[in-house]
């Protein structure tokens, strides 16, 4: 009778210990089960934190008008909640605008010499990164009338230069010393746009502007090369600004012209890789 007792407690404890494990299966699915969720929401909150919206506005060199603007509306079009402004024109002046307190995110300038003035201040938020250079050419009208093959030809005509403040001036006086030649300018533009409508008017015989400029409007002016230009190539720096407005929206616009997918689009307009 006490060999039969043995044996029913030592099934009953087997029950006990099978059910136990099985609890305790139970509850590591179920703390299993619960960790998925916990990451999942985590991914989501991470995928929600990098997402940008809000207005962002962009001061940019008046030669990147035309690729920015595109970028810009590509940029928005993958971040549906972000609106870009852009106020182009000369860097230094728009350097001195952001010295002076204009609300700006992001600045991209035509020169280094030129974002200089803005990091000396710390008023950009990192250091700048430079995303593309660009090079010269000599502008004339359609038809080349004046038979302009060289800077040696610009002594006997009416030349548009940019003031030497400005980067697309800088350069040309570069590239003017490197040749030898003397221009006394009929007009000094405070950026490239300017001096490349005066060409277009036919106010002038020629100007020295960019190559990306030239290719932009090849369908009013010509583009004359010149072996000079390569020693006055100028280098394109960005950066997100230390009072950015919007500095979450202004960090990932940097970013992305440092993309694949907008050095694609910047060299397709003429402009070329650091």
């Amino acid at each position: 009778m006490s060999t039969v007792r043995r044996r029913s407690a030592v099934a009953a404890l087997a029950a006990v210990a099978l059910a136990a494990g099985l609890t305790a299966c139970g509850s590591s699915g179920g703390s299993s089960s619960n960790t998925a969720p916990t990451s999942s929401a985590a991914a989501g909150a991470s995928s929600s934190a990098a997402k940008v919206t809000g207005d962002l506005t962009v001061f940019a060199a008046a030669s990147l008008k035309e690729t920015f603007t595109d970028l810009g509306k590509r940029f928005e079009a993958a971040n549906p909640g972000v609106k870009v402004t852009f106020n182009f024109g000369g860097s230094s002046a728009l350097a001195q605008s952001i010295l002076s307190g204009a609300p700006a995110d992001v600045f991209a300038a035509a020169s280094p010499a030129t974002m200089k003035t803005v990091t000396d201040a710390k008023a950009a938020g990192g250091e700048p990164k430079v995303f593309v250079k660009n090079t010269l050419e000599i502008a004339v009208p359609k038809g080349n009338p004046k038979h302009i093959a060289g800077l040696k030809d610009l002594t006997g005509v009416k030349v548009a230069l940019c003031a030497k403040e400005v980067p697309c001036g800088a350069a040309a006086l570069k590239a003017l010393q490197a040749g030898g030649v003397n221009v006394t300018p009929v007009t000094l533009e405070q950026d490239v746009k300017g001096a490349l409508t005066k060409v277009e008017l036919g106010e002038v015989d020629a100007s020295l502007v960019y190559t990306t400029d030239v290719k932009a409007d090849a369908a009013k002016i010509d583009g004359v090369e010149f072996p000079e230009a390569a020693k006055a190539v100028n280098d394109y720096p960005i950066a997100a600004l230390a009072k950015a407005p919007n500095a979450a929206a202004a960090a990932a616009f940097v970013a992305y012209i440092q993309s694949a997918e907008a050095t694609r689009a910047l060299t397709a307009a003429g402009f070329q890789t650091p």
